[in-house]
């Protein structure tokens, strides 16, 4: 592996390609912390499926369809005729626009009635609802591209729009299989076991995320040839999906077990928590704004470093990119580190922590590795082409047995969708390597090159992972 890369551990999985749908927030509203969840595991998921070879299509749902788009437009073009020389201007605050259209949705009738009239014309294609849509649309993303920045997460959009030309069609096959029936007005699936059917056509003809999601999971499966795909929601979606799955395997397109390729899995994961027990909120009702959550992070890492003496000892890039490895690693693992399906509570002292169970003491103890293998003075290049490694005190052993665990275990976390398994098993490498390190003397020892060799295929490992949990390691503290 030293010599030929642990690209030569990845796992070999049965499947060719996957979808991983993931973050998924809504134009027009801000990312909270739901979606930074979302974005977290879902990026470690495709990371962990893309290290074993597999062809990863990373899918940013986005919520940039439906009945709210026409509150906003109507809005927008009451308030600012002339929105289209200066839309930016003109909208300003997305979070504040989006509020004052909602009050006025709510209070006046004329306006709420124009809306749906806007809906209507949106839908029909005209050019300019086209245009501000596609505007409110734009200036979201900007927002959303500071988020994916920061936490370094690469998503391809697809949002629900995209599948709106495929619905009659999807729709229709599955009339002809027999398979929607009329309810109360409505045209729905009724599926084995569930008291609600899962309605596809609204009373009024209008489609809903059920008809969107039916029609992507079509389009995923025979467009773009998808063997697995995974979903990456809160828990509370756990019904929602269900359905769409057991409607999907009706009409054929999935097979009845569940072990089986093609296959679909709901990835739930539960909510953040304030310090109060309750859902992780800056004041009473408003939702913390990501970007300043994972800044606040960062600066936080920054003070501590500063405070250990390093602005004097390092550049300020180097102080820069230090500081957002640490704070916005320690938001990641803080996250990863728990069985997705429990509630976490997030605390920025527990998760800047240099002790116990933290990206932060993590990130340290691979710089304190690679701190040891530059004071030895040797060149590991040529150690790895000429030295050996003999595994002859318990530790060592013990070490070097965890190391050839590491496909097994990435093979797990995917296998079973568990980003904490690869946790623990970087935590226990961590903690197996001080004890090595405090009993073996490494430099200047009888057994050095092999005990260098040894820091170094833990380093590999360690790095290994932490590009797994999208966490950028340290190299000197």
């Amino acid at each position: 592996m030293l010599i030929d890369g642990i690209g030569t551990w990845s796992p070999k999985l049965r499947i060719k390609r996957a979808v991983v749908d993931f973050s998924s927030p809504n134009i027009a509203k801000e990312m909270h912390v739901g979606h930074l969840r979302s974005t977290i595991i879902g990026d470690t998921l495709a990371r962990m499926l893309e290290f074993s070879n597999v062809d990863v299509l990373r899918r940013n749902h986005v919520g940039d369809w439906g009945t709210q788009f026409g509150m906003l437009i109507e809005f927008l073009l009451e308030k600012f005729p002339a929105w289209e020389d200066e839309s930016e201007k003109a909208i300003g605050d997305l979070q504040e626009f989006y509020k004052a259209s909602k009050k006025r949705f709510d209070e006046d009738p004329a306006f709420k009635e124009r809306a749906h009239q806007a809906v209507v014309r949106l839908q029909g294609g005209e050019a300019r609802y086209r245009r501000a849509w596609a505007q409110i649309c734009e200036i979201s993303r900007k927002e959303f591209d500071k988020v994916y920045q920061r936490l370094g997460v690469k998503l391809e959009e697809k949002g629900e729009s995209f599948y709106n030309r495929y619905i009659p069609a999807v729709l229709e096959a599955l009339s002809k299989q027999g398979l929607i029936e009329e309810s109360e007005g409505a045209r729905v699936i009724f599926i084995e076991g569930k008291n609600i059917p899962l309605i596809v056509v609204k009373s009024d003809g209008g489609y809903n995320y059920a008809s969107t999601d039916m029609t992507a999971l079509w389009y995923r499966l025979n467009e773009e040839k998808a063997e697995w795909i995974i979903y990456v929601t809160d828990v509370g979606q756990q019904q929602h999906f269900d359905m769409v799955f057991s409607a999907a395997k009706r009409a054929g397109w999935l097979p009845d077990d569940d072990k089986l390729y093609p296959k679909v899995n709901h990835v739930g994961f539960g909510l953040v928590l304030g310090e109060d027990g309750k859902r992780f909120r800056t004041r009473a009702t408003e939702v913390v704004r990501l970007v300043d959550l994972l800044d606040e992070a960062k600066n936080r890492s920054k003070a501590a470093l500063i405070e250990r003496g390093k602005a004097a000892e390092w550049t300020e890039e180097e102080l820069e990119k230090t500081a957002e490895a640490v704070g916005y690693g320690a938001v990641k693992y803080a996250d990863l580190k728990n069985n997705r399906l429990t509630n976490y509570t997030f605390n920025f002292d527990q998760m800047l922590n240099d002790k116990g169970n933290t990206a932060v003491y993590l990130l340290y103890a691979h710089a304190r590795i690679c701190s040891i293998i530059r004071k030895s003075g040797k060149d590991i290049e040529e150690l790895k082409k000429s030295g050996s490694i003999a595994l002859d005190h318990p530790d060592e052993r013990t070490l070097g047995l965890h190391l050839l665990q590491f496909a097994e275990i990435v093979e797990e976390a995917c296998t079973n969708l568990l980003p904490n398994v690869l946790c623990e098993y970087l935590y226990n490498l961590s903690e197996n390597f001080t004890k090595f390190y405090s009993n073996c003397q490494v430099v200047g020892s009888a057994e050095e090159t092999s005990r260098l060799l040894l820091c170094e295929a833990t380093a590999v490992v360690m790095r290994k992972c932490f590009h797994l949990l999208g966490i950028v390691p340290v190299y000197k503290i």
